[in-house]
């Protein structure tokens, strides 16, 4: 089968979206399919066009104010160029999308829209309104829409009317496992992920100060970092707040499996990826008990909270330090999404 995966960046990029298209483009790879992923992360480190583990990578210029939408109309077409028997779309909150549905002509045509219904300031949410219309279309035109929660998925129905398949993101379960935890000093929470304030780590700083005998280590890095730091100072925090940057890859695991209790509070999210990383490292999770962040609460080990006031988040730390997490072997691998995405795929 001939596989064109469309997604606004590819690592060495780092992201959820980006973690998703690599994790299943390698995976059809490995099974015998040809793929090509066409991005709008053009730059001058990264070439135009590479082969990254077996994976022909199209890289094209995108205009990005903020970081964001990634315009690039030369993706629809690369997508009419290519001879592709599916052209699998991702990410509702960036152009290529509609780029890529502008482009399809007889291809089976399926989009992953990680969709969580609004952006993190008031002038992208004015222009995702702008978008709706082209996004509906391109939703429309899709042969399968696959939600990756069941929360997405019924969001996706109450704003476009689209019925939707939902096939979890998956799990490199035996890489988190199977990991040594990392010692530190001091026992520790950790919040792992880019740094934006939607992303709300300032409210496992402000919780922290309720917290005697705790560290947070934050690992990841983004605009909101500044911020962040000075906020720790600001408290009286900054000794017991460690900000790592961006963490290779070999060290996450063993960062989760050291914690007492991963805390994710995030406003938006279409999954929560990190949440399923902390199960499987065998840390309890503390989250915001709303949109797909919800759905976790399904899990043991995974505590809720509907008010992130510094008493409950700090409260729901305490509890989860004394639940006993899932089984990973319950959570969903790679392998598992890529059987589902190719039943899609086949129709």
């Amino acid at each position: 089968m001939i596989v064109t995966l469309v997604t606004p960046r590819y690592p060495p990029h780092t992201g959820g979206v980006e973690t998703h298209v690599e994790a299943v483009a390698t995976r059809l790879t490995e099974r015998g399919h040809e793929v090509t992923v066409c991005t709008a992360d053009a730059s001058e480190p990264l070439p135009r066009r590479e082969h990254r583990d077996g994976v022909t990578v199209l890289r094209h210029r995108s205009l990005a104010p903020g970081g964001a939408f990634h315009v690039s109309p030369t993706i629809t077409a690369t997508v009419r160029r290519l001879e592709s028997d599916v052209v699998h779309a991702h990410n509702y909150h960036s152009l290529p999308l509609a780029a890529a549905a502008l482009g399809i002509s007889d291809e089976r045509f399926v989009v992953t829209p990680h969709y969580h219904g609004h952006s993190a300031s008031r002038v992208r949410n004015a222009l995702l309104r702008a978008y709706r219309p082209l996004g509906k279309r391109a939703l429309e035109r899709a042969t399968r829409v696959v939600a990756v929660s069941g929360w997405e998925r019924s969001l996706l129905e109450t704003h476009f009317g689209v019925d939707p398949v939902v096939v979890p993101n998956g799990l490199e379960v035996a890489r988190f496992r199977d990991a040594t935890p990392e010692h530190r000093d001091r026992p520790y929470l950790l919040c792992v992920g880019r740094l934006e304030a939607y992303k709300r780590v300032q409210d496992a700083v402000y919780a922290l100060a309720h917290l005697d005998g705790y560290d947070l280590v934050v690992a990841g890095d983004g605009p909101a970092r500044p911020a962040l730091e000075g906020l720790a100072d600001e408290r009286g925090l900054g000794d017991r707040v460690t900000f790592l940057g961006r963490v290779p890859d070999d060290r996450l695991p063993g960062l989760y499996a050291g914690a007492d209790a991963f805390v994710h509070l995030s406003r938006f999210e279409a999954y929560g990826l990190t949440v399923a990383e902390a199960l499987a490292a065998g840390t309890p999770c503390v989250v915001r008990a709303e949109g797909a962040l919800g759905d976790w609460l399904e899990y043991d080990g995974v505590v809720g909270v509907t008010d992130a006031t510094p008493d409950a988040v700090a409260a729901a730390c305490r509890r989860a330090t004394d639940a006993t997490p899932v089984s990973p072997s319950v959570l969903p691998t790679w392998d598992d999404v890529t059987d589902r995405l190719l039943e899609v795929y086949s129709g």
